[in-house]
C-alpha cells in the first residue's frame, strides 16, 4: 500500500527553506505539449506549445525558481498563466512569483475570496481572472476547459482537461496515494462532493485519458474507479456508525475506518479523516 504524501504539514515547508538549493522539482513528459511537474507540493501541469506556456498550480514560493528553471528548460520564457486548482497553500504558494514574473492567475471565485481573505486586498497572490461554473482557456492549440465542483475538497475546485490532449488535472479532488482524501469541510468540502465530482470526470473521459492528480503518481480510468470506490466505501462504513445519532466521540472510540485496512499519513491520520467525514456526513 503506497503511503499519502504529508504535504501539508509545517516540517516539510521547514525542510523546503532549508534544502532550497537541492533540486527537488522532477518533469515527466505526458504528451506532445504536456508534462507534469513533480515537487513538495501539489502536481503542476504545464502546457508549452506556439503561444508559450502555462501551468496549473505552483506548489510552494520556495520552490518557485526550481520550477521556473524546469520550464525553461521545455521553453524559454516565463509561464503566462496559472490555473490554481483550489486556494491551499502548497497549490498556490508560488502564485505571487509567478505573478510578478508576468503570469496571470485564473482560479474560481471563492478562490479569489479565500486568497484575498489570508493575503489582502491587492496582493499578486491574488487570480487576476475569476469564473463561477466553467472557463476555456484556448492557448497552445489547446481548449483547456475549467470546470467547477462545488463542496468537494473545498468550495473552490477547478478540474482541468486538456480536451485535445486527453488528459485531466484533478487538483486534490483525487489523492492518488492509496488513502481516503483530506475533505476540507472548514474551506467547504464534503464527502458527498468529491463523490459528485469524481462520478462526472468518470462520464468525461475514457481508458485512454491521463489523469494528473493532486498528490500521488500519474493514473489512468482504472485507479480512479478503485479511488471513488473506496471514498464511497468509507461513506458508508461512517454512516452505519453514525446511525441513531451517535456521538463524534463514540464514533472515534469505535475506529470504523480501521475496516478499510488502509494507511494514513502523519499530516492525515485516521482520527482526523474520521473527524471529517463525520462532519462532512452529519
Amino acid at each position: 500500500m503506497k503511503k499519502l504524501i504529508p504535504v501539508f504539514i509545517t516540517s516539510a515547508i521547514l525542510s523546503l527553506s532549508c534544502h532550497a538549493e537541492q533540486s527537488v522539482v522532477k518533469t515527466q513528459k505526458i504528451s506532445e505539449h504536456v508534462y507534469v511537474l513533480f515537487g513538495q507540493g501539489g502536481n503542476i501541469a504545464a502546457s508549452v506549445g506556439d503561444d508559450g506556456i502555462y501551468i496549473v498550480d505552483d506548489q510552494f514560493a520556495t520552490l518557485s525558481e526550481q520550477i521556473k528553471q524546469s520550464l525553461t528548460e521545455l521553453k524559454p520564457g516565463s509561464a503566462q498563466f496559472v490555473i490554481n486548482t483550489h486556494h491551499h497553500g502548497d497549490h498556490t504558494g508560488g502564485n505571487e512569483n509567478f505573478a510578478k514574473a508576468g503570469a496571470h492567475v485564473i482560479a474560481h471565485n471563492n478562490v479569489h475570496k479565500r486568497l484575498t481573505e489570508k493575503h489582502g486586498v491587492g496582493s499578486d497572490y491574488l487570480p487576476r481572472i475569476s469564473f463561477n461554473d466553467d472557463l476555456t482557456l484556448h492557448f497552445n492549440n489547446e481548449h483547456a476547459k475549467l470546470k467547477h465542483y462545488p463542496h468537494a475538497h473545498t468550495d473552490g475546485d477547478a478540474v482541468v482537461f486538456f480536451e485535445s490532449e486527453n488528459i485531466v488535472h484533478m487538483g486534490d479532488i483525487f489523492f492518488n496515494t492509496g488513502g481516503l482524501p483530506f475533505v476540507d469541510v472548514d474551506s467547504g468540502g464534503s464527502v458527498d462532493g468529491i463523490l459528485n465530482a469524481v462520478d462526472d470526470v468518470l462520464l468525461s473521459i475514457n481508458d485512454n485519458t491521463h489523469i494528473i492528480p493532486g498528490h500521488g503518481p500519474l493514473s489512468k480510468r482504472s485507479e480512479l474507479v478503485v479511488y471513488r470506490d473506496l471514498v464511497a466505501r468509507a461513506k458508508a462504513i461512517m454512516l452505519n456508525a453514525m446511525k441513531d445519532n451517535a456521538s463524534l466521540e463514540h464514533v472515534l472510540k469505535a475506529d470504523p475506518l480501521a475496516q478499510l485496512n488502509i494507511e494514513f499519513a502523519g499530516w492525515l491520520p485516521k482520527e482526523r479523516v474520521t473527524t471529517l467525514f463525520y462532519r462532512s456526513l452529519k
